[in-house]
C-alpha cells in the first residue's frame, strides 16, 4: 500500500465550483478508481491550493489505468476547468515528496 500526497490549484474565482462539482462524483468514477487500487482518497483545501491524500496499491499503475479509463477521461474533462492546470494522467510522478512523519506512526519514507 502506498500514501501519496498531491497538490493541485484552483483556478482563480473556481473555488465554489471546485468544491459544490465534490459533493457527489459521478457513479461510474467511484467503481473505477476502486479497480485501479484505490482505498482512500481525501481533499484537503486551503484557498485556491488543494492537499489530495491518497491510499492507493500502485500509484503508477493507479495512474495508467485511470488514464485509459473512459470514466475518468470525462471527470478529468469536466473537473479540469475548475484547475489552474490540467492532468493529463500523462506523466509518471510520485507525488510530493513525503519528508517526515511522526515517529511511531509507521509511515516513514
Amino acid at each position: 500500500m502506498e500514501t501519496i500526497a498531491l497538490h493541485t490549484r484552483i483556478a482563480l474565482g473556481h473555488e465554489a465550483d471546485y468544491v459544490r462539482e465534490h459533493q457527489k462524483i459521478p457513479e461510474d468514477l467511484d467503481p473505477v478508481l476502486r479497480r485501479a487500487g484505490v482505498h482512500s482518497w481525501r481533499i484537503w483545501r486551503d484557498g485556491r491550493d488543494l492537499f489530495h491524500l491518497v491510499e492507493v496499491e500502485d500509484y503508477r499503475a493507479m495512474r495508467q489505468m485511470l488514464a485509459a479509463s473512459p470514466a475518468n477521461q470525462r471527470w478529468q474533462e469536466h473537473i479540469n476547468q475548475f484547475l489552474e492546470v490540467a492532468d493529463s494522467y500523462a506523466g509518471d510522478d510520485t507525488g510530493i515528496e513525503h519528508v517526515w512523519s511522526l515517529p511511531g506512526t509507521g509511515t516513514r519514507p
